[in-house]
């Protein structure tokens, strides 16, 4: 009888795998952006209940990143990535049936826990399947998180158009597959000692450089939240577009895509450029497309242009970041990976409120222009980090995937 350790996977076919996992478990996050117009009509709720709902998804799904990754490390990352995107598939593709936003909070607050374990454990595989080339690994992992969540706005604005919404339970379904096939096809890795000793709370990478890239990471992803979630409701309430205007659903798909686009970039050209130039430059390049596609016509060539580079640049440097951290700590690679790809995520969700805040009291437009400002400070953190801290690509993690 075969045994699942007799099963080997190259570094380029784990890589594909958890690429399409990935895929599958953020491909939810876009389909809640994409629902929030429908929810607001639904549930007659105001901009900052729809932020509560998508401060609850982050929370659930980022904040304890750090955490699953601690166990992640300790308990093995097949287990804990596996069961990750097997959980937030089953559960959060019901949150489009809930009937009453008392149930889809507690719906998508669990179906967030599974996402909060994937991620640590995924990025810290994905880190395995090439050590030479770190930030092109991770670029590539990330990506499928982003191009799932790119096309979960276009599936579920075709679920809305055609009246499907009953039906999309069914979409659990490849997550379900591709969870057990990361447990199945996956070997156990040999634990590492460093790991088990570890702590499940190590608050010395929150006083240190890992923690000071975190908060910028933070800063980088508020931005980025409030550009997913609150661009269909600036474009419906501010710009005067129906609910179910493909331009809506087109627009969070083109900057998610284009996110995930500059994540690869970023890892190609990782060896010609430092990556301090390559995390402060795209997040300060950043803003000016940013603040003029809020001022462009939505729907022309010009807006989806300037919502494609704004994609690209704002989330170009996440995977250096990313990789950054991991360096700056060999002896918990999935901690830090769930502060970096969680903790900040999590965190600017949680700020949301403060926009969708904003978003009722003085306005969509002012308060998507607001939400643009954080990329400085950001940058400015992130360079002085990774100016002292700077350690060569080729570096790799100690402790074994």
């Amino acid at each position: 009888m075969t045994s699942r350790a007799a099963y080997h996977l190259s570094g380029t076919s784990l890589a594909v795998l958890l690429f399409v996992a990935h895929f599958c478990n953020d491909f939810f996050s876009g389909a809640l952006s994409a629902l929030l117009p429908t929810f607001q009509q639904r549930f007659g709720a105001g901009e900052f209940t729809l932020a509560v709902l998508v401060a609850t998804l982050s929370f659930s799904s980022s904040v304890l990143q750090p955490f699953f990754g601690a166990v992640a490390d300790r308990l093995g990352r097949r287990v804990v990535a596996s069961g990750g995107v097997i959980l937030s598939s089953a559960v959060l593709s019901s949150m489009a049936v809930a009937p009453s936003p008392l149930l889809l909070l507690p719906l998508l607050f669990v179906g967030g826990l599974g996402s909060a374990a994937f991620h640590p454990a995924g990025t810290s595989l994905a880190r395995s399947a090439a050590r030479k080339t770190g930030g092109l690994a991770l670029g590539v992992f990330s990506a499928g998180g982003t191009a799932g969540m790119s096309l979960g706005p276009l599936i579920i604005g075709l679920f809305i158009i055609e009246g499907w919404l009953p039906y999309t339970p069914l979409l659990m379904v490849p997550g379900l597959v591709f969870g057990l096939l990361i447990y199945f096809l996956v070997p156990r890795q040999p634990r590492d000692e460093h790991a088990r000793a570890s702590k499940i709370f190590d608050i010395d990478l929150f006083r240190g450089p890992v923690g000071r890239l975190c908060l910028a990471g933070i800063l980088r992803s508020m931005a980025w939240t409030a550009i997913i979630n609150g661009a269909p409701l600036w474009l419906v309430n501010s710009r005067g577009l129906s609910p179910t205007d493909p331009v809506v659903f087109w627009t969070v798909t083109t900057f998610t895509l284009s996110g995930a686009v500059g994540g690869i970039l970023a890892g190609v050209v990782e060896n010609r450029f430092t990556r301090t130039q390559l995390v402060t430059g795209t997040m300060l390049l950043a803003t000016a497309p940013l603040f003029l596609m809020l001022v462009s016509q939505p729907g022309s060539v010009g807006f989806f242009a300037l919502v494609a580079a704004s994609g690209i640049l704002i989330n170009g440097g996440l995977p250096i970041m990313v990789v950054s951290a991991q360096d700056m700590a060999p002896h918990a690679v999935a901690t830090a990976s769930g502060m970096m790809m969680g903790l900040t995520w999590g965190t600017a969700g949680v700020l949301y409120l403060g926009i969708g805040a904003l978003q009722e009291t003085i306005g969509m437009q002012v308060a998507m222009a607001i939400s643009i400002l954080p990329l400085l400070p950001g940058a400015l953190i992130a360079h002085r980090v990774l100016a002292v801290k700077s350690i060569p690509v080729s570096s790799a993690p100690t402790n074994a995937p």
